[in-house]
């Protein structure tokens, strides 16, 4: 086996790892196979000899060029959460870019959560690398000052400073948001099992759902239990892929169907659901205030980070 053999058999070796955080960086496949296959082109052409681990240099090359490609969309200000079809980038015939697969993609999608994707959205491009390579990729702060050209002590704030977008202060009293937590949770066992009377056991007597049918400022609205319930068929495909999360300060839940993200938003009065929005519109899903509850390891690091504000380390990106 020759050198360039051996290498490009190293790099498949790294190419699953890599992609998943060029996915999570970027939250689409064919975006995140282009940084990919951009990294294996800077691999051929470099002196391997000089690399003394390359699972962390190609880390660290994938890292630079999904932070370029954020600040390009950025500028751009294109929509982030549609799915923007993107050309293989030009690549040697042996290790050419794989075409982008929708249900790669949606697993994908399932594996981050829907919910931290949406959020992952409103974060600064540096942000969203920090967070994503240290909370995701437990890479460390030191590796992450590179890519982003700012000392540790910096990208340890931007990585504290998304962890607190993401995650959030859970407005609600703790012992009141487990309580709307199981309401939600029973809500979704029995949507996905279509099961009617368990629906209407967690269901208001005058229980409303609204629905803007994937369109801003077109509303439909359903109203009583039992005419609610009836839409169990399509609750149950938000309850598939559901992640539970804070939507303006209430329980909601965040899923991922046929590539689009939709919110459910519950309004939750003396244990019975009194109201269902479901929010499908791609610009309005955009304007909600999400957060991911916090069960991260690093949750209890936003204490002792929160001194490094003071320090004046924050950069605007």
């Amino acid at each position: 086996m020759d050198e360039h053999d051996w290498l490009a058999k190293r790099f498949e070796d790294e190419r699953t790892r890599l992609r998943a955080v060029a996915y999570r960086i970027l939250g689409s496949l064919s975006e995140a196979e282009d940084a990919v296959q951009e990294a294996w082109l800077r691999l051929s052409r470099s002196d391997s000899a000089e690399i003394e681990n390359l699972g962390g240099w190609l880390t660290t090359v994938v890292g630079r060029v999904c932070l370029d490609m954020l600040r390009t969309r950025a500028s751009r200000r294109e929509e982030p959460l549609e799915v923007r079809p993107v050309e293989p980038a030009p690549a040697d015939a042996a290790r050419a870019a794989r075409p982008s697969d929708p249900q790669a993609e949606a697993l994908l999608a399932d594996s981050v959560g829907a919910a931290m994707l949406v959020v992952l959205d409103k974060l600064t491009p540096a942000e969203r690398l920090a967070f994503v390579l240290h909370d995701l990729f437990a890479v460390p702060f030191e590796d992450i000052a590179a890519i982003t050209e700012r000392t540790p002590a910096s990208a340890r704030q931007l990585a504290s400073r998304a962890r607190r977008r993401v995650r959030g202060a859970e407005t609600l009293p703790q012992p009141d948001l487990g309580r709307q937590r199981r309401i939600v949770n029973a809500f979704l066992s029995a949507a996905r099992g279509g099961d009617f009377e368990a629906l209407l056991e967690v269901l208001d007597p005058d229980v409303v759902a609204r629905s803007d049918n994937g369109m801003a400022g077109a509303l439909s609205a359903v109203r009583g239990a039992a005419l609610v319930a009836r839409q169990a068929a399509t609750f149950a495909q938000f309850a598939q892929s559901a992640q539970v999360a804070l939507v303006g300060g209430g329980m909601g839940v965040v899923a991922r169907v046929d590539g689009r993200f939709r919110v459910m938003v519950f309004t939750i009065v003396e244990d019975r659901i009194t109201q269902v929005s479901v929010v499908m519109a791609p610009a309005e899903v955009a304007r909600l205030d999400i957060l991911v509850p916090d069960t991260g390891p690093d949750a209890d690091a936003d204490a002792a980070d929160a001194a490094d504000a003071v320090a004046g380390v924050d950069a605007v990106d």
